[in-house]
């Protein structure tokens, strides 16, 4: 009798309960994974900023090799 008083509630717990819960869980895990972090969007933003730098560098360089060097675009790469 005690034991069917402890089977019933531990398989009810197992076969209902306990697979939502961990459903559950993992859904809350996987929406809390598709955001970035505070670290993540500081180095998002820190990239950006490196990559504008990297734009306004390689666009001075060209002027200056346009002024300097008029065909060096239409040479041939070695």
């Amino acid at each position: 009798m005690l034991w069917s008083a402890i089977t019933v509630p531990l398989i009810l717990f197992l076969t209902i309960v306990a697979p939502i819960w961990i459903i559950a869980h993992y859904i809350t895990r996987w929406r809390t994974a598709k955001t970035l972090s505070g670290d993540d969007e500081k180095m998002l933003r820190e990239l950006w900023q490196s990559a504008e730098k990297m734009e306004q560098r390689l666009d001075t360089l060209e002027r200056i090799l346009d002024a300097e060097a008029p065909g060096w675009r239409s040479k041939p790469h070695v």
